[in-house]
């Protein structure tokens, strides 16, 4: 007699909005099927250890509103049972006792990379997907597909830096917004193009050959600040990518030494803070021009991850939870599920995995595209063209209180190797023309 075989349903890593929807719909449609769904609480905390208890079988009933909520009904955590092969090992064994031959693992890429092991590791005995779940959108999706829980997110990190440019421009203050995001901006930039925040940097426009410094990065953001009071403006919101911490070298913030790593081995930034940090030393160097402006630090991140999902996120995580349960009921294994404009394409282990890493790669935003350049079209920041005009570059000095080749001497260096095209900067007389509301920057 055969035993009925299961199928197992774990979240790791973060929350993210959309969660208990790919839960819910993969219970409804598997209990259709007169499958029954195991969740696993807590992710891999538990199983890895060989700990059977923290299960359940959740019906219809318990779930089918559960697709409103933010948060995970089962929990999460980060515990990496790639760490030490038997980890490995008993997660499998332990997901065998529980007669579950199937596993969906809902999660970021490094839950992706623990299902790609497991799966390799359980040699045909247990088939895996995985559903993408990230607020950073930082998963090897197309360009244009987010991971569920993305557009949840900068929406409501979009209503709070929109109500931060307003207490900047009624308090005549500076507001540095550090958003999510360990290796990829695309939190940022998706919150600051939308706002039309002042200036937002991310990780990618530093990448490569020149490496950026703590330095730098504050003489991007005091440029910032003395353009826009040349232009008259004591006020403005810079949205920072917390990536941007991974882009420099870690000698510049000697609390990196010291800072927490998570389980798989990533640095706890949060734990260092990074706003506080830019906040002191890009007053400091303000000080050295007789300059001073309030500047407030504010982290944007935990506020967002357990947000109730907006209805595209609801949507969206259904019909991935529906997708997923679907497709390895039907014999489908190792994989990613993905829409792609409203088809199901599952993304195979080995067409995501870096050959270079063996883990699945990460997509960072496209610096090159039409996308970032509109992005950057609408930002007040030191370019290459301020330097070209002697009248832009005499009120930026005047400012500042220097001469204009001292002026270069100090802050030219920030543009040399922009590779943005000059022809898209925005110039302020431009601006002033178009007759832009200071709500928009």
């Amino acid at each position: 007699m055969h035993t009925k075989k299961n199928i197992g349903i774990l979240v790791a890593g973060g929350p993210a909005p959309g969660i208990n929807a790919v839960i819910a719909a993969a219970i409804i449609y598997s209990k259709e099927q007169d499958i029954d769904v195991i969740t696993i609480d807590d992710g891999f905390k538990w199983i890895m250890r060989g700990d059977v208890s923290h299960t359940r079988k959740l019906s219809i009933e318990e779930v089918s509103r559960i697709h409103f909520r933010g948060g995970s009904y089962i929990g999460v955590s980060r515990d990496n049972p790639t760490t030490d092969p038997a980890f490995l090992e008993k997660t499998i064994n332990t997901l065998l006792r529980l007669n579950i031959d199937k596993l969906i693992t809902i999660g970021g890429d490094d839950t992706a990379y623990s299902a790609l092991m497991l799966e390799a590791k359980a040699q045909g005995r247990i088939k895996v997907v995985h559903v993408p779940k990230t607020i950073d959108n930082d998963l090897d999706l197309p360009f244009g597909i987010n991971t569920f829980g993305f557009q949840t997110a900068r929406h409501y990190g979009v209503n709070l830096v929109e109500n931060l440019m307003e207490d900047a421009l009624t308090t005549t203050r500076w507001y540095f917004a550090i958003t999510m995001g360990r290796a990829a901006g695309h939190l940022a930039i998706g919150i600051g193009k939308a706002t039309g925040a002042t200036i937002t940097l991310i990780p990618e426009e530093f990448h490569g050959k020149y490496k950026l410094t703590i330095h730098k990065l504050v003489d991007v953001l005091v440029g910032s600040i003395i353009k826009r009071l040349s232009m008259g403006r004591k006020y403005g919101v810079a949205v920072v990518a917390e990536g941007l911490v991974d882009a420099m070298t870690h000698g510049d913030i000697p609390e990196l030494e010291h800072a927490e790593r998570d389980e798989h081995g990533n640095l706890r930034i949060a734990e260092i803070n990074f706003g506080g940090i830019l906040k002191k030393m890009v007053q400091a160097r303000l000080a050295e021009f007789n300059l001073k402006t309030t500047i407030v630090a504010k982290n944007i991140g935990y506020e967002l991850r357990c947000a109730d999902p907006i209805p595209f996120d609801m949507e969206y995580s259904r019909d991935l939870g529906y997708c997923a349960a679907k497709f390895i009921i039907e014999g489908g294994n190792r994989a990613l599920a993905s829409m792609q404009y409203g088809k199901f394409v599952p993304l195979y282990f080995d067409k995501i995995v870096d050959p270079a890493t063996g883990r699945p790669r990460i997509r960072m935003v496209d610096v090159k595209s039409e996308f970032y350049e509109i992005a950057r079209q609408y930002m007040i920041r030191l370019n290459q063209d301020d330097f070209a005009d002697p009248h832009l570059l005499a009120k930026y000095a005047a400012t500042a209180g220097l001469s204009l080749p001292e002026f270069e001497k100090q802050f030219k260096y920030v543009v040399e190797h922009d590779f943005i095209p000059r022809s898209v900067y925005c110039h302020p007389e431009k601006e002033e023309k178009t007759g832009k509301s200071d709500k928009m920057k």
